[in-house]
């Protein structure tokens, strides 16, 4: 199975910014979310719209961050978004924020995200659309094992 990434750059506004001139850390979860936006854009089946259309959503059940170097104002953060496969229903993405000037990391971080129905509550098989998603760009067999 091959990586399934995506790059995407922001630049830091003035709002992310905390007392010591630096992005404040709870911006880093928004850079995961902007991350993510841009992977369902560039790999269609698991966006945001996608979901909106089924009904059945993945909220954030796990989140981590590491954090190594700072960025500032008018920096631009190169956010690589990596898409983890584990079995069962849910979608696990590893994230490296870098400084695009000198190619510092920055951050580093995952989150797990669990499928819930349009009821809310918890789905313990896959929506239909996430296994045409991982058959699609996984190249999984129906067991779910690599082909």
């Amino acid at each position: 199975m091959g990586t399934v990434e995506d790059i995407c750059r922001v630049q830091v506004k003035f709002s992310e910014i905390d007392s010591m001139q630096r992005v404040w850390h709870g911006s880093y979860v928004t850079y995961f979310e902007d991350g993510r936006e841009s992977f369902g854009r560039h790999y269609p089946g698991i966006g945001y719209a996608d979901m909106q259309r089924s009904g059945i959503y993945a909220p954030i059940y796990d989140l981590h961050v590491k954090y190594y170097a700072p960025l500032a104002l008018n920096d631009v953060a190169v956010i690589h978004t990596c898409y983890v496969y584990k079995p069962g229903a849910r979608l696990d993405y590893h994230y490296k924020v870098y400084r695009e000037s000198d190619g510092t990391l920055c951050a580093e971080g995952e989150t797990t995200q669990l499928f819930i129905d349009p009821c809310g509550e918890l789905m313990v098989e896959k929506p239909d659309y996430y296994q045409e998603w991982q058959n699609k760009y996984l190249r999984l067999s129906e067991t779910g094992r690599e082909e």
